[in-house]
């Protein structure tokens, strides 16, 4: 039996209703040249079945993309209808939903609130910063968009993230992005630091790109302004994520785990892979068409790829941080050097953060497990 493990899951494909300069899967359209990238109602309840069918206690789905709101709220009202029909009473369900919202109306959240979806909402800050790459295919910015579907999440009491991708554009302002998202009311932000390798260039970073450099320095100010005053009001997964591992629990990010074997990706198509950072010939799995999911899972191809995870470079086996850092995501090393014993592209960004943090972050580990201490044990479960 193989342990649990997510689905991510692109039924649409790479297909995406915006043109952001700097995505790292719309280029996966070159993959699947003869598809629509729609996934069909056959491959969707076959995914459902296939998957309640490994009788994991907790069972979750994650759609992404691309934009997973391309295929139109029917295809989920269908999604939700086969997880009702192949669950179990002991299987719990968990729906998550990363989204550009451009889309997302009434309609939408009321269904996302319905079904306790919680959603991901693509945000990188104010009008200026996030017009910059996240534009449709007739070049017009998406801000107003977004902020439009944000009000209507909250009418509806959808729960959401803000996912911020930093970029050459916004990671030097760390302040002006602090002061922006805590002035729109934001409880939980995912700062998701941009490594691209120039396709024309490599292994140089594309212009879009940023430093270990420039993201120590806005961890450090970011987390500054953070503990000072905002620590129980504002949920910045990348601080929750050492927190947690200080206190003895798993990281709540994949790229800080010592292995990356948490999920599958599904393409529109049926076909698995091992991470949807390297969707690719080479880590394809199959097809859950031919193949069940727990053969997928267990196959050679994926069990490979998690090994690769666990081979570091030289100098992280003797780094005082590497119990934090797992020795950083895949896709931040093989780019480098063509090689996963490498230090990863950001290994200097993460010990600016932690030679500074460090102390505090111990602190605020320390006061959340006395506070689950002194929750009565009912709590707890």
């Amino acid at each position: 039996m193989v342990q649990p493990f997510t689905l991510l899951i692109k039924p649409a494909g790479p297909d995406c209703n915006l043109a952001c300069r700097y995505c790292f899967y719309t280029p996966k359209k070159t993959l699947f040249p003869d598809s629509p990238c729609r996934m069909s109602e056959a491959v969707l309840e076959t995914l459902c079945k296939q998957y309640f069918q490994l009788r994991f206690p907790m069972n979750a789905f994650a759609w992404q993309g691309g934009e997973p709101t391309l295929m139109g709220l029917d295809f989920y009202k269908k999604a939700v209808h086969f997880q009702a029909q192949y669950r179990t009473q002991e299987q719990s369900v968990q729906n998550t939903f990363q989204t550009n919202a451009v889309l997302i109306d009434d309609n939408w959240c009321r269904f996302f609130a319905e079904h306790n979806f919680l959603l991901g909402i693509s945000l990188d800050g104010p009008q200026e910063i996030h017009d910059f790459y996240r534009k449709d295919h007739a070049g017009r910015g998406t801000y107003s968009r977004v902020l439009r579907a944000i009000d209507c999440c909250r009418k509806a009491a959808v729960e959401f993230n803000i996912l911020v991708l930093l970029s050459d554009r916004n990671i030097t302002e760390p302040d002006l992005l602090f002061d922006f998202f805590t002035a729109q009311g934001f409880t939980f932000l995912q700062l998701v630091p941009c490594f691209e390798i120039d396709p024309d260039n490599p292994p140089q970073p594309a212009s879009w790109s940023i430093t270990a450099e420039q993201y120590g320095r806005f961890l450090c100010r970011f987390f500054d302004r953070w503990r000072d005053g905002w620590t129980e009001r504002l949920s910045v997964r990348t601080f929750d994520n050492f927190i947690n591992v200080l206190a003895g629990g798993p990281p709540a990010e994949c790229i800080f785990g010592r292995l990356c074997s948490d999920y599958l990706v599904i393409e529109h198509d049926g076909s698995a892979y091992c991470c949807d950072f390297f969707v690719t010939p080479e880590t394809r799995l199959g097809s859950l068409l031919d193949t069940p999911l727990e053969q997928l899972a267990a196959s050679p191809v994926k069990q490979n790829f998690i090994r690769r995870k666990r081979r570091i470079a030289d100098s992280c086996l003797v780094c005082r941080y590497l119990d934090l850092c797992g020795g950083g995501c895949l896709k931040d090393r093989i780019p480098l050097t063509g090689t996963e014993k490498t230090p990863s592209y950001f290994c200097r960004a993460y010990k600016m953060f932690l030679d500074h943090a460090l102390p505090h972050l111990r602190a605020l580990a320390a006061s959340a497990v006395q506070k689950l201490r002194k929750q009565p044990s009912s709590a707890k479960r």
